[in-house]
């Protein structure tokens, strides 16, 4: 996939910027004389205090985290991790931070579509943080970050879409949405997993809006289709009609099973007409 191409140049690009951003300034030369001062006051310190100390130096890093040791407010040789770290009281500053993905839900945000339709759509997002020294360095509060342009991202990209393409498209806006909130977020050390589009409330009128509509063009294929059978039938019937004109036994035959079919039914008074051909031989009489 283009976009695991693209999330490998992102950690070889992020991980350039990091080096970039904590090495550009070298310390001068009284504050490293004053790093190093500190360090070895505080290594005193730790060495007269034994073996109390080496609770407050000792951190435990779980196979899941990352940490990142701060000296005199400078990154110590990148993250660390897992297992067991060593930390100078007064001088190492430690930060851990969480490398499984996590997963937020959006809020229902009200959006009007292309076609100027109010429709109330919400989301769950789930991302991981892939650079720990990025994702402490550039940014204040990157969960919160990419929850808040999750959100104007999922205004924006509705708001180009019509109510039918929103209902009929969910799965390639969610992936259009993945890859938007990835090119904005890559450069906090946090990678977008997946978006998926929970759920689309629609107004209660425009909801009973569309059930007359679909009604209606039920009822109208319903109409359309029994206009089709009565006209098929009655080219039958006509057919019928011209086979049994050519033998007036026939339709005598047709008849006397209509009668039988009657009185199968229910009891009933059956009134049985007199052939003409024989009242015409009583009137030659």
């Amino acid at each position: 996939m283009p976009l695991r191409k693209a999330g490998a140049n992102v950690d070889e690009a992020t991980d350039e910027e990091a080096n970039i951003n904590t090495g550009d300034d070298g310390p001068s030369c009284g504050s490293v004389l004053c790093g190093i001062v500190l360090t070895l006051v505080s290594m005193l310190l730790i060495i007269a205090t034994l073996p109390l100390s080496i609770w407050t130096c000792i951190k435990i890093v779980a196979e899941y985290e990352r940490a990142v040791i701060f000296r005199l407010g400078r990154i110590v040789s990148g993250a660390k991790g897992p297992g067991i770290l060593w930390v100078i009281p007064c001088v190492d500053t430690f930060r851990k931070v969480d490398m499984r993905t996590i997963s937020f839900n959006i809020p229902p945000q009200e959006v009007l579509t292309k076609d100027s339709v109010t429709i109330m759509v919400d989301a769950v997002v789930y991302y991981r943080v892939f650079n720990p020294i990025v994702n402490l360095t550039q940014v204040e509060d990157a969960n919160v970050a990419t929850q808040m342009i999750a959100q104007t991202t999922l205004r924006n990209m509705l708001g180009t879409k019509s109510l039918a393409e929103l209902l009929m498209d969910r799965e390639e806006m969610a992936e259009q949405m993945e890859v938007v909130l990835y090119d904005a977020s890559k450069h906090w050390g946090i990678k977008v997993e997946r978006v998926e589009l929970k759920d689309v409330k629609l107004p209660q009128s425009l909801q009973r809006a569309m059930a007359a509509e679909a009604e209606a063009s039920r009822e109208a294929r319903a109409k359309v289709i029994a206009a089709e059978g009565e006209m098929k039938a009655s080219r039958a019937l006509k057919e019928a009609a011209e086979v049994m004109s050519e033998s007036p036994a026939a339709l005598q035959l047709r008849y006397l099973q209509t009668l039988s079919e009657i009185a199968g039914e229910k009891n009933s008074t059956v009134i049985f007409p007199i052939p003409l051909d024989m009242l015409g031989t009583f009137t030659k009489k």
